[in-house]
């Protein structure tokens, strides 16, 4: 082991003791079209433990490898890491999530035929990662025993336009993930810092939000290096055959083995993981469950120390019959609090506290009639300001979001006792609109003497609403608790850019439309609400 190999294992709390490993390094596996993929082997000294598959478009260098490959071999599992198609050395054309389901069949006849494999294996990895193990999960293989998925979404089709409006993380990601070697040599972290969090490439990334039309910008910016952004950015119906290789919600059916899930409450694909947890649950099948206070990019930084354990010790348990420590079915951070609470189910037994949106921009259990209007105007889009985005989220201070003219907030009195939000809010608007084409992003916050701060949110496109019928919508799960003389804050806008797309008010194509059109929303509050499931 390596000098980081040991400082990960104290960092991370690794249970040991480690064992030594080696590396076969640039394995090239066959695929069924005669493109092969480039894999590294860990192999354990002694007796091994299992084997374990890691699938990815990232590299298999740091800091993949040290979380994701060399922990696990160092406690006695053969690991093979394998990269996409089109990605690091691997042969073929990069085609984001098009390829996965036919490759990791491929990879796992390649991997059950080696003499050193173990007769079971389990599958690991956060992210895209994630997604790799669902795309297997959809037809398991026998020889598939275990899972541990870590943010990973079932469904990309679903988050880029579940909405109805385009989940803009595409734009980042897409040159993030163009701009990594092609080798396995030099590592990309180099690329992930330039592209992600660097300021000039924000900067230099800023047309393609900007400009219009959309698929045009990302076009010029990306230069041949993303042929996948056009597609993705005008294909709005979520019914065409061209996303049906990205969605694998049978997987959610299908899956007979034990899965430990992992996510974040500011993660971006909280809402699938906490949907994969329920449907997996309602068939009684053995799964697991963690959410902390995360980000997406922060659950392989900050949720490490935790998640990292937790999969060793689910792997052990479900692959080589060790007793599990994991005392129950899921396990959330309560934010607002210091408590992680265990639980049996998510969510937990709550009731319904309704809160009215009141004139004046108050919020109270009684309601009042009244009105309040906002204009949105794509010309100048509400902007994101915090909240589960790929880069730059999370829990911020939004008081200057709930001060703009195109938003409307709605406050409460301060709480005599502390109130825990145990699940999905949901709103009901009575709203109008003079355009039919808009977007409602609602968001619920925590006002303190120490500002405001986001809790959970949601977000919808329309077009040509029946007036008549109130706009419901479920926001995201959160477990918070609202502090003792806090109050709680709802505000309610027409977008929540650069997150999502924003709506340009006509019916032209999002990806190819190139006029801007405003919308007035009006909310008629006497019969307007937020239900708050409260323990």
């Amino acid at each position: 082991m390596s000098l980081r190999d040991h400082l990960v294992t104290r960092v991370l709390g690794l249970p040991g003791p480690a064992r030594s490993f080696w590396i076969e390094r640039g394995l090239r596996i066959p695929m069924r079209d005669g493109v092969t993929l480039a894999a590294d082997h860990y192999v354990p000294a002694g007796e091994p433990a299992g084997t374990l598959l890691v699938r990815g478009p990232y590299g298999r260098r740091f800091p993949f490898n040290h979380l994701y490959a060399r922990p696990y071999a160092a406690r006695g599992y053969h690991v093979l890491f394998v990269s996409s198609r089109g990605t690091a050395a691997s042969g073929g054309d990069f085609d984001p999530m098009r390829t996965e389901g036919d490759d990791g069949r491929d990879v796992v006849a390649w991997l059950v035929a080696r003499p050193w494999f173990t007769g079971t294996f389990a599958t690991i990895g956060p992210s895209y990662l994630g997604y790799t193990q669902w795309t297997l999960l959809a037809d398991p293989p026998p020889e598939l025993a275990a899972a541990v998925v870590t943010v990973g979404p079932h469904d990309f089709a679903r988050h880029s336009w579940g909405t109805g409006a385009l989940n803009l993380d595409l734009v980042g990601w897409s040159d993030m993930v163009s701009r990594l070697p092609r080798s396995d040599r030099p590592s990309p972290t180099a690329a992930i810092r330039q592209t992600i969090g660097g300021a000039a490439r924000k900067r230099a990334l800023r047309p393609v939000f900007t400009d219009l039309p959309l698929a045009d910008a990302g076009e010029r910016h990306y230069a041949g290096r993303a042929g996948w952004f056009r597609d993705r950015v005008t294909r709005a119906d979520l019914d065409d055959p061209y996303w049906a290789p990205m969605r694998y919600p049978q997987a959610l059916d299908r899956a007979r083995i034990p899965i430990l899930l992992h996510s974040g409450w500011q993660d971006l694909f909280l809402g699938q993981t906490v949907e994969q947890f329920a449907r997996l649950s309602a068939r009684g099948a053995d799964v697991g469950l963690t959410i902390g206070p995360w980000t997406h990019s922060e659950v392989i930084g900050r949720g490490a120390s935790i998640l990292i354990p937790e999969a060793l010790d689910w792997l052990g348990a479900k692959l080589r019959g060790e007793p599990l420590r994991r005392a129950s079915r899921v396990r959330v951070k309560v934010t607002g609090s210091r408590e992680w609470r265990e639980m049996d189910a998510w969510p937990p037994p709550t009731t319904s506290l309704a809160m009215h949106l009141l004139p004046g921009g108050g919020l109270g259990e009684t309601a009042a009639p009244g009105s309040a209007s906002f204009t949105f105007d794509p010309a100048s889009p509400t902007p994101a300001v915090g909240g589960p985005l790929l880069d730059g989220g999370g829990y911020v201070d939004d008081s200057a979001l709930a001060a703009r003219a195109d938003v409307l907030a709605f406050t409460g009195s301060p709480l005599p006792a502390p109130l825990e939000l145990l699940g999905s809010p949901v709103i009901e608007l009575a709203h109008r609109s003079d355009n039919p084409h808009f977007d409602v992003f609602v968001r619920v916050s925590e006002v303190s003497a120490r500002g405001s701060r986001n809790v959970t949110e949601g977000y919808r496109r329309f077009a040509h609403r029946d007036e008549g019928v109130p706009l419901r919508l479920e926001l995201l799960p959160a477990a918070h608790r609202f502090a003792a003389g806090s109050r709680i804050r709802v505000l309610v806008a027409g977008g929540c850019y650069p997150q999502f797309s924003r709506n340009l008010g006509t019916a032209e194509n999002p990806g190819t439309g190139t006029k801007l059109a405003p919308a007035r929303h009006t909310i008629e509050l006497g019969e307007s609400r937020v239900v708050l499931p409260v323990g």
